[in-house]
């Protein structure tokens, strides 16, 4: 027997997360590539990023064909990927974009949208190799970001975050509006506080140290 699910968020009602949407009006779009994967997952954080931002799109696969990824980036915006350009041997290397400090300063500015590959640092490597239209993307990477509240998740290396926080913490810095994003990042940080998976790990821990 098939569960209930939220008909917004599309999650179990057990595990909605509708109480932790909270609007956003983002001057600068996010398109959302997830990787099938996280689509189903409870730890969806791209999920909860999509449905309080105003301005957003979310679409679900690993490889995207030539003529769909040109329909969703080809519309006259100037795409930004939101991703370290790290060394990697498999990926041609890509050009760093230098945010302006006062985006009103430069019309270009204006006409940006934030693209994020929403999976598992292994597999968003993955979707970026099979995909080289996005290989061929400027990208912005986040600087010392503040440490992430995601405790469900372990990171694979400091400085990593969540979906959420990271194109929260892309967007202030691309509209120079951080208080802007503070609400959503707070109710996030509440979400996680309640997460079952969090939970879990603490009476885990508990049961392992009584």
């Amino acid at each position: 027997m098939s569960r209930p699910t939220c008909s917004q968020c599309a999650q179990p009602q057990v595990r909605c997360i509708c109480p932790w949407v909270q609007p956003v009006k983002n001057r600068v779009p996010v398109l959302i590539l997830q990787h099938p994967k996280e689509a189903g997952s409870a730890k969806n954080t791209a999920g909860l990023l999509h449905l309080s931002l105003s301005n957003s799109a979310l679409h679900v696969d690993e490889t995207f064909c030539a003529p769909r990824l040109m329909e969703l980036l080809g519309d006259g915006k100037s795409n930004v990927l939101l991703y370290p350009n790290s060394a990697d041997p498999a990926l041609p290397e890509a050009r760093a974009f230098e945010p302006v400090l006062d985006p009103n300063s430069d019309p270009g500015m204006n006409n940006l949208r934030l693209v994020v590959l929403d999976a598992t640092w292994r597999k968003s490597r993955k979707m970026l190799y099979l995909n080289p239209m996005l290989q061929q993307l400027p990208r912005l990477a986040l600087i010392n970001p503040p440490p992430s509240a995601y405790r469900i998740r372990a990171a694979q290396a400091p400085g990593q975050l969540s979906t959420l926080e990271a194109s929260c913490y892309a967007l202030a810095l691309l509209e120079n509006a951080p208080d802007n994003y503070r609400p959503l990042l707070a109710s996030f940080n509440r979400y996680i506080e309640q997460h079952p998976a969090l939970a879990n790990r603490t009476r885990t821990r508990a049961a392992k140290n009584p």
